[in-house]
């Protein structure tokens, strides 16, 4: 047991430094016997055990962040997950996903794995996102961690977070003409609404065609369709899926008396999607 008085203004300190609760603060200044460098080490490895023995537990809550670079060239979004909803309502974790965005669409990192590499400031300095989170965790008492991150590049990119941060939408655009911003908002609230899988027909995966195409045909043979018709009418079907499920053949959620590609092309001739990404808390 420590023999050095440790003050209350010590505590305070140390708490201002790491952001730790009080009595952790007390007890780690109490271990190292007032040696602050010591304490923070404490706090950490507290972090990193606390970490440990929350692996198991499931983390599907918490907020979806959507970014874009300055000169919206560039768009990034991530999904921050924790444990409750208590948790993801807390201003201080909102401000801790804002900034690993932030840390994210200034670097442009590939894949998450490059993400959690990346330093931010914490208040004891620079530290990797990935060690950031773990003392986070420490301090929370949570399973916190990144699961999803995207990125994607145009010449305008706009992003779009819907409904209190359970979701987040990227969309990347032909050209910055006049009323593209606005166009890219419009957009993002249809993919929000309405999920597309991709992009147009020739974004499908191959096999997602095949499938739809063999409950076409097995659905037209149930409703005792001559053999003759099925390729035709199955082909009809396709179509449809096409326009229900592809972002620029879906009709327009605003006017659904055109297509999203035309409402594009009538904002500037020529504009359209060229990228877009949707992220949804827990899916």
């Amino acid at each position: 047991m420590s023999t050095v008085q440790i003050s209350a203004a010590d505590v305070n300190k140390l708490r201002q430094q790491t952001g730790a609760g009080m009595m952790d603060c007390k007890k780690a200044l109490t271990e190292t016997n007032g040696d602050f460098e010591a304490a923070i080490d404490f706090l950490r490895k507290k972090g990193a055990k606390v970490a440990a023995s929350r692996q198991d537990r499931e983390s599907n809550e918490g907020v979806v962040i959507a970014r874009t670079s300055a000169d919206f060239k560039t768009g990034v979004v991530i999904e921050l997950n924790c444990e409750t909803d208590f948790v993801a309502k807390n201003a201080e974790f909102v401000a801790f996903a804002n900034q690993i965005a932030n840390t994210a669409v200034e670097a442009k990192p590939a894949t998450i794995e490059d993400l959690l590499a990346l330093e931010i400031d914490v208040e004891t300095g620079r530290q990797k996102i990935s060690e950031a989170i773990i003392e986070k965790t420490g301090k929370i008492g949570e399973k916190i961690g990144v699961s999803k991150y995207e990125v994607i590049n145009g010449e305008k990119v706009v992003a779009y977070i819907h409904g209190n941060f359970r979701l987040g939408v990227l969309v990347a655009l032909s050209t910055d003409a006049a009323g593209a911003e606005e166009a890219g908002k419009d957009v993002a609230m249809q993919i929000a609404a309405m999920n597309p899988i991709a992009l147009d027909k020739d974004g499908v995966d191959a096999s997602v065609i095949e499938r739809e195409l063999e409950i076409a045909k097995e659905q037209i043979r149930a409703e005792g369709k001559p053999e003759a018709m099925i390729e035709k009418i199955a082909a009809g079907k396709l179509n449809k899926f096409y326009k229900d499920s592809t972002l620029l053949n879906q009709e327009f959620v605003k006017d659904s008396s055109k297509s999203v590609s035309q409402f594009l092309n009538e904002v500037e001739k020529g504009l359209t999607v060229t990228a877009f990404k949707r992220v949804a808390l827990g899916a």
